[in-house]
């Protein structure tokens, strides 16, 4: 599956940005998705996950309560709404796609977009 992430961008903090991730080549819907991010010096991390039909779904700590994640199985997309932006949350993001239903961790992901900038000043 080849997927590719759009709606990054600068941003203040306080406010809102909105990722999409559309999928193509591969059967979407029993894909488990996830968003993860990666700032300069740092490893990647898992920023939120949900399963393959969006009844589940799984949040870091720190982002808890600010992003949502959700998907559309019939336009085989992933989004993440992201409201009250922290300069912490200063990255660049990625969806991914893993084979199972429902994988929290980096390495169960099996197909990686190409990442989308997200910058927040204070």
């Amino acid at each position: 599956v080849q997927l590719q992430a759009s709606g990054g961008g600068l941003a203040r903090a306080g406010e809102s940005l909105r990722l999409s991730c559309a999928a193509s080549g591969g059967a979407f819907s029993t894909y488990g998705m996830g968003w993860f991010r990666q700032a300069p010096g740092k490893e990647r991390e898992m920023v939120a996950v949900i399963n393959t039909s969006g009844s589940a779904t799984l949040y870091s700590d720190s982002v808890k309560g600010r992003f949502t994640i959700s998907r559309d199985n019939a336009k085989n997309t992933l989004n993440l709404q992201m409201s009250s932006l922290e300069p912490e949350d200063t990255a660049v993001y990625y969806c991914a796609a893993a084979r199972s239903a429902f994988a929290s961790q980096v390495w169960r992901y099996d197909y990686w977009g190409q990442g989308t900038q997200v910058t927040v000043s204070s």
